[in-house]
């Protein structure tokens, strides 16, 4: 099907390309719906290229007295690590246990107890000084008595959303990058007003219906959405898709979505009360061997007691996270500030005090937008990650939760759309999120753990990712875990538009190098344009704005 082949009646139309789209296009398709995704930028563009890359339960949650969230999140934790290898791999944390540091050991081996339960698992959790040392070198020794180790897990966000988007094609789903919703069509008139709404607490509840969130109520009350108008961003065309369903999973810029222009004979006002509060979260990336870490290290800030993690990822080191209200337009890239650099920068250097680290050893730094439902809590820490849906006249909106439920959050969204589906209702039991693929032949000239790693990231196109390499491009590129094929094989297969593409989420070796890979790119070129088929000029005009984006929103900000 070509970029321009969309048009015509859909049973679902989803509109956001992020891992919460992604689910529910993949959860759509494999259960026999007509379904296509629409993305205005490029796949995993927001916050599912910019998260901490973590999977995990979140352990912080217990402080909160949020068990269900936490148990639903370990859940899922613990089905990717068996159904993702490769791509969502284990990562212990360990904790320093430092006279007068919160929480205390007592307390937080209470809470690493309840994480086990709700994992089926019982491991050792107290080291003594001296093993902690052994096991977390570089950190600062004063007033250190010991350390907890626990386990969760980490991935690539971006490469985790287009293995689903790929899962959700081998089951007839359709997506398309660069394809904005520009307006909602509707039809029917104006009358009651009403809206199904749900604040999901996540593992609290047996059915969504316990939530209240059972029908959509107003039938046709303020024209009931039947459709999108779209815009190629790419080649200005537009297309009308009709749609028994259009399901939002625009994160934070859902608001912007309920508001936008209608095309039909009556205009929306959304009913339902539940707010989004942007937050921002923001990464330093550093090089391995100045911050060597074989375990993650877990700490709590000395400024306000927020958690902050350093943890080896992909052949670097990460360094996250912020959590400050995002008041910059959504329209625009989000980018560290200054001020959050020094935080995190502030967090190392009371951490690991001998490495005296500064901004020179700073490769990149990322920054996302987190669609956080709005409780009101002055902390933005505080704030829930449950997720929230409601439906109306046609529009079910999806938003909040977390990368590690994202299935959970895609049944959740076909348990309301049963609402207006109804042959959904027999089909909604959990099934495994990837379908088992073998793993690719052996090769000598590809480096110990490839195999699993291209396996978990491409599935069973792991095999013709390797054969199409040519022989040079089974090596690892310096400082990273990326292999040169990879780069022929996005450029390829992968619907790049844009070398930001290319290199900020195909690969993410645009925060993995210094200068975004910029002493790389020649080979680069010499690789991925005659697969791409772009021209000189056509090339070099996206090197110079992929430069661009880089120095504004990955680089370090000026003092």
């Amino acid at each position: 099907m070509s970029r321009d082949d969309i048009a015509g009646e859909w049973d679902v139309v989803v509109i956001g390309g992020g891992i919460t789209g992604a689910g529910i296009l993949l959860e759509a398709a494999r259960r026999g719906l007509r379904a296509l995704l629409v993305e205005q930028r490029d796949f995993a563009w927001g916050t599912s290229s910019r998260s901490s890359k973590l999977v995990h339960g979140g352990l912080r949650y217990l402080k909160e007295g949020q068990f269900g969230l936490t148990r639903e999140s370990v859940r899922e934790r613990e089905h990717l690590l068996r159904h993702a290898v490769g791509l969502v791999e284990p990562q212990s944390f360990a904790f320093g246990d430092y006279v007068g540091r919160k929480p205390g050991k007592r307390a937080f081996l209470a809470g690493l107890a309840i994480y086990d339960r709700l994992a089926g698992q019982r491991t050792r959790h107290y080291y003594s000084r001296e093993e902690f040392a052994a096991l977390a070198p570089n950190v600062a020794t004063d007033g250190l008595r010991g350390g907890m180790v626990y386990m969760d897990a980490k991935t690539d966000d971006a490469r985790l959303v287009l293995r689903v988007l790929h899962e959700a094609r081998r089951h007839g789903g359709v997506a398309r990058n660069y394809m904005a919703a520009e307006a909602l069509l509707r039809e029917g008139a104006a009358g009651a007003t009403g809206a199904t709404s749900a604040i999901r607490a996540v593992g609290e509840f047996g059915a969504l219906g316990a939530c209240g969130a059972v029908g959509e109520g107003g039938a046709g009350a303020a024209g009931d959405v039947c459709g999108v108008r779209l815009l190629d961003t790419l080649s200005g065309q537009r297309h009308e898709v009709r749609a028994r369903l259009v399901i939002s999973a625009t994160g934070a810029w859902a608001d912007r979505l309920r508001a936008a222009p209608a095309s039909g004979p009556a205009a929306s006002t959304p009913s339902a009360d539940v707010r989004l509060r942007p937050l921002r979260g923001s990464h330093l990336v550093l090089p391995a061997w100045r911050l060597p870490l074989a375990q993650a290290i877990s700490l709590m800030h000395p400024a306000d007691g927020r958690p902050v993690f350093a943890y080896p990822w992909e052949g670097v080191t990460l360094v996250g996270t912020t959590d400050v209200d995002h008041h910059d337009d959504l329209a625009r890239e989000a980018a560290i500030t200054r001020a959050e650099c020094e935080y995190l920068l502030s967090a190392l250097h009371a951490q690991f005090p001998q490495l005296h680290l500064t901004d020179a050893d700073i490769i990149a730094t990322y920054a996302g937008v987190r669609p956080v439902i709005d409780s009101g809590k002055a902390d933005p820490s505080r704030e829930t990650r449950d997720h929230a849906l409601w439906l109306e006249h046609g529009l079910l909106t999806v938003t909040g939760g977390k990368l590690t439920t994202f299935r959970v959050i895609a049944l959740d969204a076909l348990t309301l759309a049963a609402t207006r589906l109804p042959e959904l209702r027999q089909q909604l039991a959990p099934q495994p999120v990837f379908a088992a693929t073998p793993p690719p032949r052996y090769t000598p000239a590809l480096p110990p753990g490839q195999a699993q790693r291209l396996q978990g990231r491409y599935g069973a196109d792991a095999q013709a990712l390797i054969d199409a390499a040519r022989p040079d491009e089974l090596s690892c590129i310096p400082g990273t875990e990326t292999i040169w094929a990879q780069l022929r094989w996005a450029a390829r297969h992968e619907d790049v538009r844009k070398l930001e593409d290319l290199l900020l989420r195909r690969t993410r070796l645009g925060i993995q190098l210094r200068g975004g890979g910029i002493d790389i790119l020649p080979r680069i070129r010499a690789i991925c344009q005659p697969e791409l088929g772009w021209s000189d000029p056509h090339w070099e005009a996206q090197q110079a704005d992929y430069l661009a984006l880089w120095a504004t929103h990955y680089s370090l900000p000026k003092q």
